[in-house]
């Protein structure tokens, strides 16, 4: 009688290959992939100058329009880890470049796109990656030579770069407007000593409700979004101001611990309040010595700045009072004015001052600013003054702007231009593609996979237009491969153009930084074979 054995536990030879399950491994890295592609494609359609618009509402009630994609995915409530790595990656185009944002994470979905059909194809992940690499660098060689040199006293092509950058913005119809406001505003911050160091928390941006972004102006001196403190009749307009900014109190102390002072008799009491009079009296006598008339109070935690009884004497002493600065405006404040931040009522002395033609309140719809006009001896700093007619207009131009100031930024720090409209990622691909069948191996398979990934930008770019993308893309092939470097997308006449002649165009920086950054976050995810979760 035959007996069947039971199936017994394979048993490894240390001699013979052994099989090891690796599906868990490929399943977290699909994963991976296919979370941060579903970021990629949700701001996909915020691409270009016909791209759409997003509304984000959050849980306490606040609405955002925008397109700009780091604001968009900063917005974004994000739980998978690699898809929160697509949401840096916008952060890190935003503070290198300023603009792209939304360039580069649509790229990189391209790229993780074509990394997974790899992956199934059964190349190894490192094979991948190494060959991402070579081709980054490969893609930055190919932009330098495309790029056209660019110098910084040429006003109108920096201009035209800023405006390229406000066309895909809300605000684009304010682009002729926005676009030399940002441009003159950088260039008025540039040290001649040190031009490739350009700060931007040197250009201030004050916002104020009403009137129409049309009337958003640059100011050369400061800009108050608050009034004069004339509740006992003070000045709102003086001329020959001598400026303070101090970070005392011109208030009665206090004591040094929590006690309680009790007081018997009204003799006691008169005394109090005698002595209160007597000990502000005497610090408005020291600051009227020195000529001051015009006082910038910091806002105080401890204790009241000014009291009723100070902006009284103030008042009398003739010396328009501004308070409630907040602490972080100081250090912008000070080096505008050229003069010093003044702790102390015993430091109290002119060579601290500072000095303007003009110091005056303007009422500008319902509320009132103030503004310091011919400060002399003035900081490399300027101020914007941003006007809209909602909240909402006025946020998304503030943004724009910034984007604006980061373009003319970049184009100081690294003067060469680049064609937009999609010109240089088709140039990238073709030539990419061309190199491809130069090298040998899994290498030229890889790279020949991802040069077609760049062909995303174009593609969207004319979906979000309303053209054919199939259609437009195949004909910028073509133009291409004629020796048309030039050629993209013109998406306002829905057609291909030399975009360089209709003057859109982007600083190197931005493009570089684009392919830089998403080929590496790509590389990073790639590498990723397992998520370890701990308590």
């Amino acid at each position: 009688m035959a007996t069947v054995a039971a199936p017994s536990a394979p048993i490894r030879s240390s001699k013979t290959e052994s099989y090891i399950d690796t599906k868990r491994r490929d399943d977290v890295r699909r994963v991976n992939i296919l979370a941060a592609r579903a970021v990629a494609d949700a701001v996909r359609t915020s691409l270009g100058p016909k791209g759409m618009d997003k509304m984000i509402s959050s849980a306490n009630g606040d609405v955002i329009i925008t397109n700009d994609g780091a604001t968009i995915l900063n917005k974004m409530e994000v739980l998978q880890p690699a898809a929160k790595m697509l949401v840096d990656l916008s952060r890190s185009q935003d503070s290198a470049a300023g603009d792209g944002t939304t360039t580069v994470v649509v790229l990189a979905g391209a790229l993780l796109r074509c990394s997974l059909s790899l992956l199934t194809s059964g190349v190894h992940p490192t094979a991948v990656s190494d060959a991402l690499h070579k081709l980054a660098a490969r893609a930055i060689t190919i932009l330098e030579d495309m790029s056209v040199p660019l110098e910084i006293t040429d006003r109108e092509t920096l201009i035209k770069s800023a405006a390229t950058s406000l066309n895909s913005k809300v605000v684009s119809q304010y682009s002729s407007l926005l676009a030399p406001l940002a441009v003159d505003s950088v260039l008025s911050v540039v040290d001649p000593g040190y031009p490739e160091l350009v700060d931007l928390s040197d250009i201030k941006i004050v916002k104020k409700l009403g009137g129409t972004v049309d009337d958003t102006e640059l100011v050369k001196g400061l800009v108050f979004d608050k009034k004069v403190s004339h509740s006992a009749g003070g000045p709102s307009r003086v001329e020959n101001a001598k400026i303070a900014v101090i970070q005392f109190q011109i208030s009665p102390p206090k004591t040094d611990i929590e006690q309680s002072i009790v007081v018997s008799d009204y003799t006691q009491m008169d005394r109090i309040l005698k002595e209160e009079r007597n000990y502000i009296l005497g610090m408005i006598k020291k600051i009227k010595a020195t000529g001051c008339n015009v006082l910038l109070i910091q806002k105080s935690i401890l204790r009241d700045a000014v009291t009723d009884l100070s902006l009284h004497y103030l008042a009398k002493a003739k010396i328009l009072v501004i308070r409630d600065v907040e602490r972080d405006e100081i250090e912008f404040i000070t080096k505008t004015l050229n003069c010093l931040p003044i702790a102390n009522i015993e430091h109290f002395r002119v060579e601290k001052l500072g000095f303007a033609e003009c110091v005056e309140e303007v009422s500008i719809g319902d509320g009132k600013i103030v503004k310091i006009n011919g400060i002399k001896d003035m900081g490399r700093t300027t101020s914007v003054l941003i006007r809209g007619s909602n909240l909402l207009v006025l946020d998304e131009a503030e943004r724009s702007l910034h984007d604006a100031l980061c373009v003319v930024r970049c184009l100081v720090n690294k003067r060469f231009l680049i064609a937009g409209g999609g010109a240089p990622e088709i140039e990238l691909s073709r030539n990419l593609g061309n190199w491809a069948k130069e090298l040998q191996g899994m290498e030229s398979y890889c790279i020949k996979e991802f040069a077609e990934a760049f062909e995303v930008i174009p593609y969207t770019l004319s979906e979000n237009a309303g053209l054919n993308p199939i259609a437009i893309v195949t004909e910028l092939r073509n133009r291409h491969a004629q020796g048309e470097v030039n050629a993209g997308i013109n998406v306002r006449k829905g057609q291909i153009t030399n975009i360089l002649e209709e003057n859109v165009v982007q600083p190197l920086l931005v493009s570089t930084s684009t392919v830089t950054l998403s080929t590496e976050c790509v590389r990073m995810i790639l590498k990723i074979d397992d998520i370890v979760t701990v308590r």
